[in-house]
């Protein structure tokens, strides 16, 4: 279906040099199902999600077309197994308990990661790599998670060697999920290059490694939900810095390391926590604050080995990671003060 449809679009164009709407598209679908009759043992909504989908498809690529400096990326054919999900909106489904019915496919029971709250808009089933199915759940109205206010603030300061240090003296050591996986991925990715493509020794290969990846994957998001949830508990105000990741990760040294922290992921994280919590999340500019003392405010020159922090004026002597965090906790109380109030001109 997504594939007929980017046709349909790349011809229209060659032809009369004018693109055809997802509405255009959408109308024609009874034509279609009269066509391939395969079609009609789906839903009409997940036809219709196929053609949304390559809609946005198409205005990703318009968008990427007008900002300079990213690769444009035209929407591409699907081939088999690149298709992995589909999405029902109000109709075609019905939940009840821990059972999902799902129109013309059946009965599925549920193991559910949490209580659903709010009210179901949309579900999503989703095919995992390593050969799990999931359904996602997206609910409106769903009830805020308020903590108890309170006026406590933090500077973070990520790492390699340690995931974060905070102004409290606080160290979350790096779990490393990759590198502590790399062996067995390793092994596991030249047994399926050895073997011959097409055969089921091969697929069964290749789920072994999804497998290894997912792993890897899980690990990490549940180490990175646990350490940011345990700062929007404790506090009001988290000061973090604003990191350019992607230049970050140019280097050849540092860059596996750099992407096995997932320091954007768990930024992304505390800020979508702290807002339905109630907390606020200061970026700053993360110049400096590595280099400069957090006694005396003295400029200290040292290398990303060097990891204890020795001030000739002040004397002062610390972890490098320790200075970093009380400086930026610093440079986010002096930018929160000169930020005016919502609504203050």
């Amino acid at each position: 279906m997504y594939n007929n449809a980017l046709d349909q679009r790349i011809s229209v164009y060659r032809q009369h040099k004018k693109t055809i709407s997802v509405y255009d598209q959408a109308n024609q679908l009874p034509e279609l199902k009269k066509e391939f009759p395969e079609f009609k043992a789906v839903g009409s909504q997940i036809l219709q999600d196929v053609l949304e989908r390559l809609d946005k498809a198409y205005k990703s690529f318009f968008r990427r077309v007008k900002q300079k400096g990213q690769k444009a990326g035209f929407p591409r054919f699907k081939g088999y197994g690149r298709y992995d999900s589909f999405t029902l909106k109000q109709a075609g489904w019905k939940l009840s308990g821990r059972y999902l019915t799902i129109t013309r496919l059946g009965r599925f029971k549920l193991f559910l990661s949490r209580p659903i709250e709010g009210d179901i808009k949309t579900i999503t089933v989703r095919r995992v790599p390593g050969g799990k199915w999931l359904v996602a759940f997206s609910c409106d109205n769903v009830p805020p998670k308020k903590l108890p206010v309170t006026n406590t603030e933090v500077g973070i300061d990520v790492g390699i060697k340690s995931f974060c240090v905070d102004s409290d003296g606080g160290i979350v050591e790096n779990p490393a999920c990759f590198r502590k996986s790399e062996t067995i991925l390793r092994r596991r990715q030249r047994s399926l290059s050895r073997k011959k493509k097409g055969s089921n020794n091969r697929a069964a290969a290749r789920v072994l490694v999804a497998k290894t990846h997912a792993k890897i994957s899980n690990q990490r998001r549940d180490f990175l939900h646990k350490v940011a949830n345990s700062y929007i508990k404790e506090y009001g105000k988290i000061m973090v810095e604003e990191l350019k990741i992607q230049n970050m990760v140019k280097n050849q040294y540092l860059a596996k390391s750099i992407s096995d922290s997932s320091w954007g992921t768990f930024f992304e994280l505390l800020s979508y926590k702290a807002e339905e919590a109630g907390r606020t999340v200061t970026n700053v500019t993360p110049h400096g604050t590595s280099q400069r003392c957090s006694g005396c405010g003295e400029k200290v020159p040292k290398s990303l080995s060097v990891r204890t922090h020795c001030c000739p004026s002040c004397r002062l002597v610390m972890d490098r990671d320790f200075n970093a965090s009380i400086n930026i906790l610093r440079a986010g109380q002096v930018l929160q003060a000169l930020t005016p109030p919502v609504g203050v001109a």
